[in-house]
């Protein structure tokens, strides 16, 4: 069953709309179409899509990702907790832990020989005798979002302390940012957007957070600077065009919002 939009996983997977493209045009999940030919994604897609994130973010190549993930899929339940499946990579083994067992994704073949701790309330799974490591940039980032919507403070100072230690990880600058816009801290939260611009050029998604940060500051001009070059960068961000049109349409400039308005119900088609 095909319930979800692309909007639902953004807020769900709290993924950019270009990562979530980007992964579905590498082939890794492969939606279904609605009506209007906008992609639906189904539960064991979400899961899919996580894993393969995190999996692509652990250098794992991608034959071996598609391949892992095309059985884990055949193995996924109709209904599951999105939270209680963990993929992770063991050497280069593709694992999945279901908090009941620990199997390999591509075989389907069970893991004996991990040892299974906790520490600051995350499961870490290790390969037997491999000693335990520091958490690195991408281990706050998943520690942030497993604490969004119940630890404010700390979801916050695990998104810190990936920066920290990697400060061009967009997917921490995107929550975090997120985060101080939702808390009206426009300041701190701006320069979080402008430090990973500079850091990791002009990602869409980036600029697209900025865009709206501005926007709702009352900086439209700035605003619409900023849409204008993520969509030099990625044409097909839908919600981009669309709060661009608004934009345009209030400077009175309707030949751009007629554009860009027709760009995204075009987009949104799909």
């Amino acid at each position: 069953m095909s319930d979800f939009g692309v909007r639902d996983v953004e807020r769900m997977l709290r993924m950019p709309r270009s990562a979530i493209l980007g992964l579905v045009r590498a082939g890794f999940v492969s939606p279904a179409r609605g009506e209007r030919r906008e992609y639906r994604f189904s539960f064991q897609d979400l899961i899919v899509l996580r894993a393969a994130r995190a999996l692509r973010t652990a250098n794992v190549p991608s034959h071996r990702i598609t391949r892992a993930l095309r059985s884990l899929r055949r193995r996924l339940p109709e209904s599951a907790p999105l939270s209680g499946l963990k993929i992770s990579a063991v050497g280069d083994k593709v694992v999945v832990a279901d908090g009941r067992a620990k199997w390999q994704a591509d075989s389907g073949q069970y893991v004996l020989e991990l040892d299974v701790s906790v520490a600051d309330g995350e499961l870490r799974v290790l390969a037997r005798g491999e000693p335990p490591r520091e958490p690195d940039a991408e281990d706050w980032f998943r520690r942030g979002e497993a604490a969004e919507g119940e630890d404010a403070a700390r979801t916050r100072e695990a998104y810190e302390r990936a920066l920290a230690l990697d400060p061009g990880h967009v997917g921490a600058r995107l929550n975090l940012g997120r985060l101080l816009h939702a808390a009206s801290e426009f300041f701190a939260a701006e320069s979080i957007y402008r430090e990973g611009l500079r850091v990791a050029g002009n990602h869409p998604g980036l600029l697209y957070n900025l865009g709206v940060l501005l926007q709702d500051a009352g900086r439209r001009s700035e605003a619409i600077d900023a849409y204008e070059t993520a969509l030099l960068e990625d044409p097909g961000f839908a919600d981009c065009h669309y709060n661009l049109a608004l934009l345009l349409e209030a400077a009175g400039n309707q030949q751009g919002a007629i554009r860009h308005m027709a760009a995204y119900r075009r987009l949104a088609r799909r």
